[in-house]
């Protein structure tokens, strides 16, 4: 037996806890009008999941529940349980679960309902969803549409149904209901990934605007990278060929002063030599007293003089470097107005708007007649973009002269300095020429006073010369490292805004092959040039942003990466959508198939038990197509509004009975008598059954219109459908009661509430033998 057991504890009338055991094929329920009987069907409707309080006559949850009677309080609680037997073997021996998604050897289903109207679902003690009860007992064909359960008053449920409701009883017993539930969660899923691939799709054109600034940002941000590794290697370049030029020079510069240093100091010590063997007059001594005299106060002067030139080298550096920044400058400046970014006032743009709209009004309003007028419009318009380009231009030019004002004012700053220097070094050039002309007049005086030392005096006078004259040229040579040491500082300056700009790697270039054999003349030309091409680069970098924003590439990155997954997962969406409408193909085709199959089988099995009953006779099931008609009013919709206009909706199919009795000429359902419609139903029912046969079948009072001979075949119809389902009969028929291995009889006593008792007829039968 597949059906066990039916627990019943505060359900309707059954106050106490009352169980039914079912252990044989045909289980009768027998008891008198009112004692509660019924409610052990709907104790069975309510446990397997119906959600209709009126099928179960109640119109709340509450009404499921006990409600007291003379003796007992009422219940807060109703529950109903049911136990299936999950490992039996079925009519040809074969071992076979009733359900195959439950590996128990036995399946408990339980519902409860409380009075606060809250319900409870369990399997095997775990709570669970009705759902997940629907589809367990869809698995062994107990469906919702309850062709397994037919109640007092629906014996001929399927017979006085509509063609629609007639084809979901049928499709229920054929065991077409998983397939309904799998299809319409394809269907359900199908809408939700449709909405996901509008999500996704919205996602993505939301994204691809910013997706596409960022690539021109990132773009920027590339060539900007490109740009710092081509000026990174320009300034390696330059800084390797100048360190090579300025060690050059420096050395050059120790070359050159070696010489006259040494000679000088040579000349220094034979004019100490000349002085000591030189005999004069007091006013010789004297003399060459002033005369020395003098020679200090003349290298004094020079001294100062060529400081104020050092002086005067350093400030040409500074005004060097502050000319290459304003030269800068002005190339910004020369850029076309496409290239830069000017501040425009607003009114300015406002007033071209104004004036360009105006033309165009007057254009299109037809105020210009003539071809030439027509031209001159057009030709005012491109002025007045000009003027407006033009004006551009200025606001740029004044923006980079204003840049430039502060670099100018500190220029014109050094360059009062300088004159300053100058004018120094001038009257410092003054003060030597007075001394030296002093300087002359004592030499002559002592060459015309000393007679006697004249060789020595003119050695003296010639070592003298050339000392002034090796003085003269380490002056030189000292301005010549002076302007070394200029240049040296705006190399480092270089060296440090190169590192602010570029890195740290700008600096390195020890690796940076130079030619030995230099030309100092030449190269520094090519220095000039190789400065001049720096300069037009950091010009371009500036204008790109420097060396770039990392976290815009970052964003980029994610962004893209974001972009590419929602790509991917509309991919997958997209195959996703195909396979469920391949899904939902497959299984609209296969339900379509068994519900053909199972409508022939049930035609055939119904033919043969409509014979059977009525002695002859003709019947079978058609499948009908009928295509709804949508009722549409028109827009008078007033007290008068008597017009319609119906248009074709979409196909509706359903199943209609065809019945002919043998000896009439009745072929319509509607003309059957009470009996004969409660023998067509039973038919149609057991031949329903015996294509799918449900684990068990609960009858309800449905041979309460049948005569004796009908009962009899009745009977006889229930013991052959108890070979393939379990039968639980309602009944006040002795004849159907006979057939019974079990009968439960209910009883309501003054307390109000049902009571069962059993008897079992097999076995007495045994124990009578």
């Amino acid at each position: 037996m597949r059906l066990k057991s039916l627990h019943i504890h505060g359900f309707k009338s059954f106050a106490k806890k009352a169980d039914l055991t079912f252990n044989t094929a045909i289980t009768g329920v027998v008891g008198p009008n009112g004692s509660g009987k019924s409610n052990v069907v709907e104790a069975f409707r309510f446990v397997l999941g119906e959600q209709s309080l009126k099928s179960m006559r109640g119109k709340k949850g509450e009404d499921m529940i006990f409600n007291g009677g003379k003796d007992l309080p009422r219940s807060n609680r109703a529950s109903v349980k049911v136990v299936f037997d999950n490992a039996v073997y079925d009519i040809n021996g074969n071992y076979k679960r009733l359900f195959e998604s439950y590996s128990f050897d036995e399946v408990v289903v339980e519902r409860a309902v409380n009075r606060d109207g809250t319900n409870e679902y369990l399997i095997n003690g775990s709570v669970c969803r009705l759902k997940d009860i629907t589809e367990l007992l869809s698995e062994a064909n107990i469906g919702g549409s309850g062709h397994h359960i037919i109640s007092q008053g629906e014996a001929d449920r399927l017979l006085s149904s509509s063609n629609k409701e007639r084809k979901e009883m049928i499709e229920d017993a054929l065991g077409l209901k998983m397939h309904q539930y799998k299809k319409e969660e394809s269907e359900k899923r199908l809408v939700k990934t449709k909405e996901h691939m509008r999500e996704v799709e919205s996602l993505r054109r939301e994204l691809a605007p910013h997706l596409r600034f960022l690539k021109k940002q990132v773009e920027k941000i590339e060539k900007a990278k490109e740009l710092r590794s081509q000026l990174i290697e320009l300034y390696k370049e330059y800084f390797a060929y100048e360190t090579v030029l300025l060690d050059a020079e420096v050395k050059h510069i120790e070359e050159m002063k070696k010489q006259p240093t040494h000679e000088f100091a040579e000349l220094e010590e034979k004019l100490k030599r000349i002085q000591e063997t030189l005999s004069v007059t007091d006013t010789t001594s004297k003399l060459t007293d002033e005369l020395f005299r003098l020679e200090q106060d003349l290298k004094n002067a020079r001294h100062t003089k060529d400081g104020y030139s050092r002086e005067i080298g350093r400030y040409e550096g500074e005004i060097s470097y502050i000319e290459r920044s304003i030269e800068k400058k002005k190339e910004k400046k020369n850029l076309v107005v496409e290239e830069v970014d000017a501040p425009v006032s607003r009114k300015a743009i406002m007033e071209l708007i104004h004036k360009i709209k105006t033309t165009l009004s007057d254009i299109r309003n037809g105020s210009y007649t003539s071809p030439e007028e027509i031209k001159q419009a057009s030709q005012d318009l491109i002025a007045l973009c000009e003027a407006y380009t033009e004006s551009v231009k200025d606001t740029h030019h004044v923006a980079v002269e204003h840049d430039t004002q502060e670099e100018e004012h500190e220029l014109v700053r050094i360059q009062k300095l300088i004159a300053h220097a100058e004018k120094e070094s001038a009257e410092a050039e003054q003060k030597e020429q007075h001394i030296l002309s002093q300087y002359e007049v004592a030499k002559k005086r002592i060459e015309d006073e000393k007679e006697k030392n004249v060789e020595s005096e003119k050695e003296l006078l010639k070592v003298m010369s050339r000392q002034h004259e090796v003085r003269a040229e380490l002056d030189k040579i000292d301005v010549r490292h002076s302007m070394y040491v200029t240049q040296k500082e705006a190399f480092e300056r270089e060296m440090h805004e190169a590192s602010a700009l570029v890195g740290l790697l700008a600096l390195r270039f020890s690796d940076v092959n130079t030619d030995v054999n230099l030309d100092p003349a030449i190269d520094k030309d090519v220095q000039k040039q190789r400065l001049h091409t720096l300069e037009k680069y950091k010009i371009r970098l500036e204008e790109l942003g420097g060396a770039g924003d990392e976290t815009i590439h970052r964003e980029y990155t994610e962004t893209e990466e974001r972009d590419l997954f929602l790509a991917n997962e509309l991919h997958d969406l997209t195959t996703s959508l195909a396979d469920l409408e391949v899904l939902i193909a497959d299984i609209t085709r296969t339900v379509a198939e068994m519900f053909e199959q199972g409508i022939e089988k049930i035609n055939s099995q119904f033919s043969t038990f409509f014979k059977q009953m009525f002695g002859g006779g003709e019947a079978r099931l058609v499948i009908t197509q009928e295509r709804k008609r949508k009722r549409k009013l028109t827009d008078l919709e007033d007290e008068e509004m008597d017009e319609e206009v119906s248009e074709e909706g979409e196909v509706e199919v359903g199943i209609d009975v065809f019945v002919s009795l043998p000896h009439k000429k009745l072929k319509g359902l509607s003309m059957l008598s009470g009996g004969e419609r409660a023998l067509t139903s039973i038919a149609l029912l057991f031949a329903m059954s015996q294509v799918n046969p449900p684990p068990f079948i609960i009858l309800d009072e449905t041979d309460a219109a049948l005569d004796e001979a009908n009962s009899r075949r009745y009977g006889d119809m229930i013991e052959l459908l108890s070979q393939h389902s379990e039968l639980i009969l309602v009944t006040h028929n002795r004849e159907t009661m006979s057939r019974a291995g079990v009968l439960y009889g209910v009883t309501m006593g003054n307390g109000g509430y049902s009571q069962l008792l059993s008897i079992g007829f097999e076995e007495a039968s045994v124990n009578a033998k």
